[in-house]
């Protein structure tokens, strides 16, 4: 049987070669439709969902309890394990293909099993256990630095032997398209003598990756290269949403705090790591050379296209204002989970790692609006005159993330979110 992820795939389901979901990609994701059924697992292909649980249901996978498709999180079909996660990927590969009739020539379950796209609601794919975002991108990292503290000290001295985070909320992780309030908090400019409590002035946003951690791990224990991989069940689009203003006031000496509570969103398909193997690639040369628990064998950085549009309240149509790739960022995922369970922090099925700000060398490849703007420094220009140094109520933020093949692309679709004021 073909590997799922043979470029010479096709499915019997027409799919544009610019489309996200080709049948190498079948990201997970959770969904509902007008049948009046509670949200259930599903895959993307082309402009479709497939109902994982209508499959289940007519023995068609070689998952056996029915409860979990009919979950509404990816939580417990995540538990089963890697085994379990090829095996299943593997499965709807076969029944999707040109030329296997098993699902082709049955149009009863066609009809009960294949939902158009646009005519779903897609919630949160997983029940985020726990959030830590990390602070990974050499060359996003330097940029903060220079504003901050000048071209001769960007990095902090630990910066280049371990990946810097912290513990986020999970609490406050949104699914696409759920709407971000402007967040209030202490607020107090270089010029004010004392703080003051309002709305944030200087909203971000952060164009991450989001790791989905699919596995446990024991308290007390470490990870190897291998273990932390093996963990990995997939990657979201994630945006770090971002209030400058109250961080740079309340982030000593203990770091970003309600600055980064407020909301974090992610994309609803979880693209599977087994799908971006192909795209696999070395990283940045890592110097001076990490301690032995963080060194890597393998390339665990991935040619992954993104970018980012800015649409304005009065803008019809979003400007694109960053393009990068997730290949630059200087500390793998792999490493960031490694460092993570290094103390003998125990993880969970359903934790999620941001990357951190994902920029490029470039001036527009800047991954986040302090960068754009060089602090507010100098505004971007949108249509019709508009300018932006940082996000204004009414603005909507889309990012996209993709990888490119042979006539074909592993895409995650989107995440988008639209800032309202604050109350």
């Amino acid at each position: 049987m073909p590997h799922p992820n043979d470029p010479a795939l096709r499915s019997f389901i027409p799919v544009d070669p610019a489309s996200d979901f080709p049948i190498q990609n079948l990201p997970y994701g959770v969904f509902s439709a007008k049948d009046g059924l509670a949200p259930r697992v599903g895959v993307a292909i082309g402009d479709y969902v497939l109902d994982l649980w209508e499959l289940e249901q007519d023995c068609r996978l070689p998952v056996t309890d029915l409860r979990i498709f009919s979950a509404s999180t990816l939580n417990p079909f995540m538990a089963l394990g890697p085994k379990a996660w090829s095996a299943t990927r593997a499965r709807i590969s076969e029944l999707l293909r040109h030329d296997n009739p098993e699902l082709r020539e049955n149009p009863e379950l066609r009809a009960r099993a294949l939902v158009p796209m646009a005519q779903v609601t897609l919630h949160m794919p997983i029940a985020v256990s726990g959030y830590t975002d990390f602070y990974s991108s050499r060359e996003h990292a330097t940029n903060v630095g220079v504003m901050f503290r000048g071209k001769d000290n960007a990095l902090q001295p630990n910066w280049l032997h371990m990946p810097i985070g912290y513990n986020g909320r999970a609490s406050t992780v949104v699914v696409s398209g759920t709407k971000v309030r402007r967040p209030r908090g202490q607020l107090k400019p270089p010029t004010a003598e004392a703080p003051s409590f309002g709305p944030c002035r200087r909203l971000d946003f952060e164009l991450e990756m989001g790791v989905v951690v699919g596995q446990p791990s024991p308290m007390g224990e470490m990870l190897s290269e291998a273990q932390a991989e093996a963990m990995i069940f997939g990657f979201v689009l994630l945006n770090d949403w971002s209030a400058r203003d109250i961080q740079q006031w309340e982030y000593v000496p203990l770091g970003p705090f309600q600055a980064k509570a407020f909301a974090t969103s992610i994309s609803p398909w979880v693209v599977t790591r087994e799908a971006l193997e192909p795209f696999r690639l070395q990283g940045p040369v890592q110097e001076p050379v990490p301690l032995p628990y963080l060194r890597q064998a393998r390339p665990n950085n991935y040619d992954l296209e993104l970018d980012v549009a800015l649409r304005a309240a009065d803008m019809n149509d979003g400007l694109r204002i960053c393009r990068t790739n997730f290949k630059y960022m200087y500390w793998s995922s792999v490493q960031q989970l490694v460092h993570h369970a290094s103390s003998g922090c125990a993880m969970n099925v359903g934790d999620l790692l941001g990357s951190g700000t994902i920029s490029g060398p470039e001036k527009d490849q800047r991954g986040s609006l302090l960068e754009i703007s060089w602090n507010g420094t100098e505004p971007i220009e949108l249509a019709g005159g508009i300018k932006r140094t940082f996000l204004e109520d009414g603005d909507s933020l889309v990012m996209r993330g993709w990888c490119q093949g042979d006539g074909y692309r592993v895409g995650f679709g989107e995440v988008e979110g639209t800032i309202v004021a604050a109350e």
